[in-house]
């Protein structure tokens, strides 16, 4: 059944990529964690932390099958529109929240910087200020910070990847819901849709969101290891977990077998209930057909 079900998914994803306007390819994701990029665990840094865990482990002799009720039963791959704001949540909202404002100090707002990109914004924060600036001086610095906020987006910086994988499409629908997010006047009629299918969506999750604590690939750890520390990499989830449990794992939450002898216990991933159950699907289906290897 998981054979038929992942096969037809294949071809409705097929499909779905080529009724798109967006002819950007899906590759896989490749590479350590984030958090290791930056000689940081989990327990070190505020990231993933501005979501909130999963249930605790059912006491022994407890039904824990209940979750299923609150489950989907089937997911078909569809092509679908995106806008802006669908854009951050995929990409950027497991870090800087639904707000913007991150979690400081690690993870900074990108309000403020959002909003010195606009010339109205700039004009009016130094006439509160009670200094006059010319229109085409305001525009000056709004087209450098700009350009500056482009670059972070394109490259990085010291604490965030960068999102590369992102097409220029993408980025300028991303870029017009930060500015509606940032309440730059006007940003609401700026607003970009684009298609995308399946594979994409899944990419998005899963290169901006689960690359920052699982590196692509290596060896799947064994409970003791989990219970030391170790994330599993990206390339062993699809035998770690079926369709199901990937949607109840990262949209609910779920316990995880830790120790020796293994013990169901409290997870220590974020639950990611931004995400619908659809989305965390199409992640699961992105890496079941581009899947890292060692």
């Amino acid at each position: 059944m998981k054979k038929i079900l992942l096969l037809c998914t294949l071809l409705s994803s097929s499909l779905g990529q080529s009724a798109s306007n967006d002819a950007v390819r899906v590759t896989a994701v490749e590479g350590e964690s984030w958090l290791n990029h930056i000689h940081r665990t989990f327990d070190e840094t505020s990231m993933g932390k501005t979501g909130h865990l999963g249930p605790p482990a059912p006491m022994p002799g407890e039904d824990s099958s209940d979750w299923r009720l609150g489950v989907w039963s089937g997911f078909t791959a569809q092509t679908i529109t995106l806008r802006g704001r669908d854009i951050y949540r995929l990409n950027c909202q497991g870090c800087h929240t639904e707000s913007g404002q991150g979690a400081p100090p690690e993870i900074n707002s990108v309000i403020n910087p959002v909003r010195s990109t606009s010339v109205a914004v700039i004009m009016e924060q130094m006439k509160q200020r009670g200094m006059e600036m010319s229109h085409s001086d305001a525009a000056t610095l709004a087209r450098q910070s700009n350009e500056a906020l482009l670059q972070r987006l394109h490259q990085g910086g010291h604490d965030m990847p960068s999102f590369s994988h992102l097409s220029d499409a993408e980025i300028r629908s991303l870029m017009a819901y930060l500015r509606q997010l940032a309440g730059v006047p006007g940003a609401e009629k700026e607003q970009i849709t684009i298609t995308e299918g399946p594979s994409r969506v899944g990419e998005y999750v899963v290169k901006s969101t689960c690359h920052i604590c699982h590196a692509a690939a290596g060896p799947n750890p064994d409970p003791e290891q989990i219970s030391e520390g170790t994330i599993p990499p990206l390339s062993t989830l699809t035998r770690r977990t079926s369709l199901p449990q990937f949607v109840r794992k990262v949209t609910l939450g779920a316990p995880i077998a830790m120790g020796t002898p293994p013990l169901p216990c409290r997870g220590r991933m974020p639950v990611f209930d931004y995400l619908s159950q659809n989305e965390a699907a199409d992640a699961y289906l992105y890496l079941t057909l581009y899947p890292s290897h060692n």
